[in-house]
């Protein structure tokens, strides 16, 4: 069953709550067909996101990655299963 998660869904999201100067959202789902979490579809538990953004400035790393986190915690909730996060 899919989890319904598209790439879109994920940058509409960050793109309201974190304010990115800098955005990419990539769905690596279909790389991982066959691993663990992987839902069988090819789209919507894996991401890589690039993500700068203003309000980032000042914090730790692992603070800026705990903002991602928090503002995509209900897509982890829904199925998302892995979440890869480079802040610029």
């Amino acid at each position: 069953m899919s989890t319904g998660i598209t790439a879109e869904a994920v940058r509409a999201r960050l793109a309201e709550k974190l304010a990115p100067s800098q955005l990419e959202v990539i769905d690596e789902s279909a790389q991982h067909l066959g691993h663990a979490g992987q839902d069988g579809t090819g789209s919507g538990t894996h991401f890589r996101v690039r993500i700068a953004s203003p309000i980032f400035t000042g914090m730790p790393k692992v603070a800026r990655h705990r903002l991602v986190y928090d503002a995509l915690r209900d897509f982890l909730d829904r199925g998302m299963h892995a979440l890869a996060i480079e802040t610029l």
